[in-house]
């Protein structure tokens, strides 16, 4: 079940990525942003990672815990995939800002819970909250960068 929400999740992000628009190219971006194609590269053991995870957790998890784990898992990666709609549809990274922070606090959350169920699992999140940590800090630069003045 956590592989389908995966899934779904990559999928529905995906289809509001567009860096090759005008909009993005035109941004401020600093050196340390990683190429283009790092990001297909990074998200895709990633998402394989947080599939694993919420399955083995949700294995592992006491019968009346399994609620709260799966709404923390849901709600993360609602945030996850709503992030590139703030950012790129939206074309607001000021709004994509607001997303990854909140993300990032659904990962603790996501974490916490699911270290309760198994820390193995839990440990495996730990490299996609460590790049949603980057990817705020990214963020955050490219608000500061491109504020119009």
């Amino acid at each position: 079940m956590s592989a389908l929400a995966v899934a779904a999740t990559a999928g529905a992000g995906s289809v509001a990525v567009d860096p090759d628009s005008s909009w993005y190219r035109q941004l401020r971006k600093p050196v340390w942003q990683p190429p283009e194609w790092a990001f297909g590269a990074v998200w895709t053991p990633l998402y394989a990672g947080i599939a694993w995870a919420g399955g083995r957790a949700w294995n592992a998890a006491a019968p009346g815990s399994r609620a709260a784990l799966a709404g923390s898992l849901a709600v993360n990666l609602v945030l996850n995939a709503g992030w590139t709609w703030l950012f790129f549809r939206a074309r607001s990274p000021g709004a994509g800002l607001a997303g990854t922070l909140a993300l990032d606090i659904g990962n603790v959350d996501l974490i916490r819970r699911t270290a309760r169920a198994d820390r193995a699992a839990a440990a495996a999140l730990l490299p996609y909250a460590a790049w949603c940590g980057f990817a705020t800090a990214l963020n955050a630069s490219l608000v500061c960068r491109n504020r119009v003045r």
